[in-house]
């Protein structure tokens, strides 16, 4: 071909393509012609590292956005407005938005507090604001239907708060916020969360976001040295600058235990080396991304991007895909309002509608924000983030690999390079010589940690099995500087209200005194105050102690008793048993021979009435009950009651002056001072172990020794044939475990001491470790003698004496009638004898005077009349 003809065909070819290009341009002027541009603020600080981070993901979301949805009719035209992280500017700059940009929706602004100001705003113009970063509760969606939130509220971490907390069995936290929106709106939502799983707030510390570094650490010097684990909420402004002035506060090393909230733990990646250097050991809580391929090409743009404009100092955080998703979430609004109604007044309810799979999760607005579904724990191990478990509604915490511990969580790195539980508790322990079986405290100089041993202590650590939580602890002696024995119990309980111990563990015992300084546990002891004093025999009441048995009433009421029986049986027998009659002398002698002869049924004597032999019957078995409990009675005072207490009474002890003894330290001085009137402190004298108790007692140093029953018990198991418990018992409250005032730890470990001290095998192989010979503190030790013998009383007999007494009146008056039935018949027939010799005699008599005399009367008495008796009664003197 002619070079000619290969030129015409090249022009042909480039005046189509010119063509070409033409109706190319045409048609995308043509479509862009057909766009609608929306405009949307956003108001960001750009000076902040978020704030730069945040504007750039945006640009990104929107050119992904219309790169993938390039048919849509609309774009966003976002307007970007500096708010220098002030809250007047940030609310001048929306408003510049809104008025002069008339746009449709304003992103941001970072902060809580910047929001509270232009929320206000988009609410009196109908405008939504969208924030992606103000997270504060006190700034709900529901307050203003002009607000979403495009990220979670911050009150969805304090359950997730509240169960590490609970796993370690904190049962104190201290709060430290930004004296901001931002920090003050979780409180009262994590405080109240805390009370549920019984954990205290005691204070809170508010730091001015505005506070240089030695202001921080002038609050920091205000805490007391008892608080280790604190809560940190704030922000990327001020987080770094406050762990700088906690690394110089020396509060950053082992016994400490740190947690910050998702406002810092969201942003450490962006935080300098030297900030992440100063927080090593600190556990955070954040939402738990999805992983996703779309994360995961954006994470490998982003990092080739920040290489290639020399960005690398702004990693990519939670805040700056909150963002993106945001941008996205408000370009399908906006087409989804175009394509229906072309209304631009509002995007609140098509905003609040979309869902999609954002780069940050599943995006889901409920109630005008995002629900995330689980958080995630980690842990700051070196210049990384050591995720360590997870937290869901459903599951609590859980691990992925199912091989945590029983907290759930793979065991942490804690401040000061150590894997021991941070917050040990300071557990005061009395020092002491004497009753090492109790309580054992030895100190070695080159150990600041004593060897603490005892029935006490591994009582203690019994009771720490069944606790839900873990209980690192450390024992502390509490002692004089030069190593001697603890000078005042009640000195020991102090020191907890003096925040030295976190409790004090020992034979505490719980007196009313003590419950206004401290809480104790439940007792795992007897309670009370007893006395011992010396024994001594009892040669005064040995020649007459065969009397002692029955008491002179019994003896009495016994004795008549013997005689009465003895009379009526004799006036039964009497008449008709020959061996009942005699002289009166012999029937004297018989009547008082039979009746006492029946205390050892020796009587021979043959009774031949029936009523004699009821009434004997009863009487032997009254004498038979009497006799065998007289000799019980003898044989227990014989036996048991050779000795006696030299003293019953502490007044006998206190009127004569006497002095006392008490074990050195405890309160017991002062129960003997105020309670039992011992006003002269020179007559009470310390003691410290049971040998210095009987070189005491067997001295007549002291008249009596006052202790803890536990004690006396324990003293009288080795010294009960030489010493004896006497007098009442003063009620205390027995030992128990203290803690501070309103400690959430007493109900527990109270639940526990219960657990413990009703499994009779469990309690009984701790008491047998230091009690071997069987005999503890709660069996009853040696011959513990209360007060003088009983005697036995007429009232411990009543029964049996009214019973002979009652058959003994029934045959009296038995007798009494037949006795008086007798002798009326023998009256009557002595009259009729006397009536017919009278008779007799009269007859005679008239006989004679009837031959003097004409007169032929009969005598009255020849009549068997009335008159006639009485006629003979008065002429017998005459006969």
């Amino acid at each position: 071909m002619s070079s000619q003809m290969k030129k015409k065909s090249f022009n042909l070819c480039l005046c189509w393509f010119r063509c070409f290009c033409s109706l190319l341009c045409f048609f995308v002027e043509s479509s862009k012609a057909k766009e609608t541009h929306i405009p949307v603020g956003v108001v960001v600080d750009l000076n902040s590292s978020v704030g730069r981070m945040a504007i750039r993901c945006m640009k990104m979301a929107h050119d992904d956005f219309y790169k993938q949805y390039s048919h849509y009719q609309t774009r966003l035209n976002l307007r970007t407005r500096d708010s220098e992280n002030n809250v007047v500017q940030a609310a001048s700059a929306a408003l510049d938005l809104i008025k002069n940009e008339n746009v449709h929706a304003i992103i941001g602004p970072l902060s809580s507090e910047q929001a509270s100001f232009v929320i206000r705003l988009g609410h009196k113009f109908q405008v939504p604001i969208v924030s992606f970063s103000a997270t504060s509760p006190s700034l709900p969606p529901l307050r203003s239907k002009f607000f979403i939130r495009t990220a979670p509220d911050d009150r969805s971490q304090v359950q997730a708060i509240a169960a590490i907390v609970e796993a370690y069995g904190w049962h104190e936290i201290i709060p430290i916020y930004e004296d901001t929106e931002f920090g003050k709106g979780l409180i009262p939502y994590l405080t109240e969360t805390l009370e549920e799983v019984n954990t205290q707030v005691p204070y809170r510390i508010a730091i001015d976001p505005n506070s240089e570094e030695y202001e921080i650490l002038n609050e920091l010097k205000k805490l007391n040295r008892s608080q280790k684990i604190f809560l940190v909420h704030m922000t990327n402004l001020v987080g770094p600058k406050f762990f700088s002035a906690v690394n110089k506060a020396g509060k950053m090393t082992e016994g400490y235990g740190w947690i910050v909230t998702s406002g810092l733990s969201n942003v450490l990646d962006p935080l300098a080396p030297k900030v992440m250097d100063s927080m090593q050991g600190v556990l955070g809580v954040r939402p738990r991304l999805e992983k996703s391929k779309g994360l995961t090409i954006f994470k490998n743009r982003w990092k080739a991007s920040s290489i290639k404009s020399g960005n690398v100092s702004f990693p990519l955080t939670l805040f700056g895909l909150w963002a993106y998703d945001t941008v996205w979430a408000i370009a399908m609004a906006v087409e989804s309002k175009f394509a229906n109604s072309k209304d631009y007044d509002t995007l609140l309810n098509e905003i609040q509608d979309i869902k999609f799979l954002g780069l940050s999760g599943n995006f889901n607005l409920s109630e005008g924000q995002l629900q995330p579904l689980e958080l995630e724990v980690f842990n700051v191990v070196g210049r990384k983030e050591r995720v360590i478990g997870c937290w869901s509604p459903q599951r609590g915490l859980f691990h992925e690999n199912h091989l945590s511990s029983r907290l759930k969580l793979t065991p942490p790195i804690w401040p000061g390079d150590v894997t021991n539980q941070p917050t040990k508790f300071r557990i005061g322990v009395p020092v002491r010589k004497g009753f090492n079986e109790f309580l054992k405290v030895e100190t070695r100089p080159s150990n600041s940690t004593p060897d603490v041993s005892g029935f006490t202590i591994d009582l203690f650590n019994e009771v720490l099995k069944p606790l839900p939580f873990p209980f690192p602890y450390e024992f502390i002696a509490f002692q004089k500087k030069n190593g001697e024995s603890t000078e005042s119990y009640d000195d020991l309980v102090l020191q907890i209200e003096q925040q030295n111990y976190d409790a004090v563990v020992g034979d505490i015992t719980i007196v009313a005194n003590r419950t206004n300084h401290v809480d104790f546990t439940m007792p795992y002891s007897e309670s009370g105050v007893s006395m011992v004093v010396p024994m001594k025999h009892d040669e005064r009441e040995n020649m007459w102690i065969f009397l002692k048995p029955l008491s002179p009433g019994l003896w009495l009421t016994t004795g008549a008793a013997f005689v009465v029986t003895g009379i009526i049986i004799w006036l039964h027998e009497r008449r008709t048993n020959t061996e009942f009659q005699g002289s009166p002398q012999q029937q004297l002698g018989i009547m008082f021979w039979f009746s006492f002869s029946t205390i050892v049924f020796a009587h021979k004597e043959r009774l031949v009435n029936n009523w004699s032999r009821f009434v004997l019957i009863l009487w032997v078995f009254v004498v038979l009950i009497i006799t065998q409990s007289y000799t019980a009675s003898l044989a227990s005072m014989l036996t048991v009651q050779r000795l006696r207490p030299k003293f019953i009474d502490v007044n006998e002890i206190r009127k004569n002056n006497y002095s006392v003894g008490y074990m050195k330290g405890s309160y017991i001085k002062m129960l003997l001072k105020n309670q039992l009137g011992f006003k002269d402190e020179t007559k009470l004298k310390p003691y410290e172990t049971p040998e210095e108790y009987d070189r005491a007692l067997a001295s007549g140093e002291v008249a009596a020794i006052f202790d803890e029953i536990p004690y006396v018990k324990f003293f009288l198991s080795k010294y009960g044939s030489k010493y004896g418990s006497v007098g009442p018992t003063y009620k205390t409250g027995g030992f128990g475990f203290a803690f501070p005032l309103k400690s959430p730890l007493v109900p527990y470990f109270s639940r526990a001491i219960l657990n413990v001290t009703q499994d009779e095998e469990k309690f009984e192989r701790i008491r047998g470790k230091y009690f071997s010979s069987g005999v503890t503190y709660e069996d009853e030790y040696g011959s513990s003698i209360p007060n003088n013998p009983v005697s036995l009383t007429v009232s411990s007999f009543g029964g049996l004496f009214i019973i002979t007494g009652v058959a003994s009146g029934i045959s009296l008056l038995f007798y009494l009638f037949n006795f008086g039935y007798s002798r009326s018949e023998e009256r009557l027939l002595w009259l009729l004898q006397l009536k017919a010799r009278i008779v007799k005699c009269l007859e005679r008599k008239n006989s004679s005077l009837s031959a003097n005399r004409s007169d032929s009367r009969v005598h009255p008495a020849i009549n068997n009349t009335v008159e006639g008796d009485t006629a003979i009664i008065t002429a017998y003197p005459r006969c």
